[in-house]
């Protein structure tokens, strides 16, 4: 079964265990990609692995390596003359972290979490990308849709309440959230806790807040019995469209 729900009667290749197990066998790049075509990437593709709060790449890298995220939440981060961090940006699985026929990397990129990535060489990737326009499509949409998301976010920034911000953010990260369920939307999150991944400076650095303002805003969520908070690093959302309405 491809990605738009069309049956490939041809695709009976059979793919590395590795790969049939996979997280993001069914979503991301390999979504739009035949078993052979998964099987080819599997033969160029290794694994890395990075603790909570480790360096991926540096402003101004020059990786030699793409990478498909299997886990784990990354951060994108900018850091200002000052000395001042402000994080434009996360990624969750199945993200693509690199830029395709492009190797200098224009921010920060660290682990929030234990990540871990499914890495390509770049010049072995971008040889399969030639004569296969199902992945180049992928990864046009996949671009468009973070210049979506980056406008998404200017109006956040620009106009949201701070309720609405530490909302939206909230509301990003349940629907983010891997589920045992399945890769089923979330309708209700009362009976499954989510980790805030970030810390609250960090939620405040992202959201354009202070810190005593992100600790009031969840407060008053809680409150508003919203989410419900299970410690410091833990919330459920016992009714998702109500989470979604206080976004604005």
């Amino acid at each position: 079964m491809h990605a738009n729900g069309k049956t490939l009667l041809t695709d009976t290749h059979p793919v590395p265990e590795r790969c049939s197990s996979c997280a993001i066998r069914h979503s991301g790049i390999c979504s739009v990609m035949t078993s052979q075509e998964v099987t080819g990437l599997s033969q160029i593709a290794h694994h890395r692995q990075y603790k909570a709060g480790e360096m991926i790449l540096a402003c101004d890298d020059n990786p030699e390596v793409l990478s498909a995220m299997k886990s784990g939440v990354v951060k994108l981060s900018k850091v200002l003359l000052d000395g001042r961090q402000q994080i434009v940006g996360l990624l969750f699985p199945p993200d693509f972290l690199g830029r395709v026929y492009s190797r200098k990397v224009p921010y920060f990129v660290e682990a929030v979490t234990d990540v871990e990535l499914c890495c390509f060489r770049h010049v072995e990737f971008e040889s399969m990308l030639k004569d296969r326009p199902n992945m180049n499509q992928h990864m046009l949409e996949q671009s468009l849709k973070k210049l979506d998301t980056a406008h998404d976010w200017m109006v956040l920034l620009g106009r949201k309440t701070a309720e609405e911000r530490v909302a939206s953010l909230l509301y990003m990260l349940v629907t983010h959230s891997k589920l045992k369920s399945g890769p089923e939307p979330v309708k209700n999150g009362h009976d499954t806790c989510f980790e805030l991944h970030l810390k609250r400076e960090e939620m405040a650095d992202f959201l354009g807040l202070t810190y005593e303002t992100v600790i009031r805003q969840i407060r008053a969520l809680n409150n508003k019995e919203i989410i419900c908070l299970n410690g410091r690093r833990e919330f459920s959302v016992p009714d998702l469209s109500a989470l979604a309405r206080a976004m604005g």
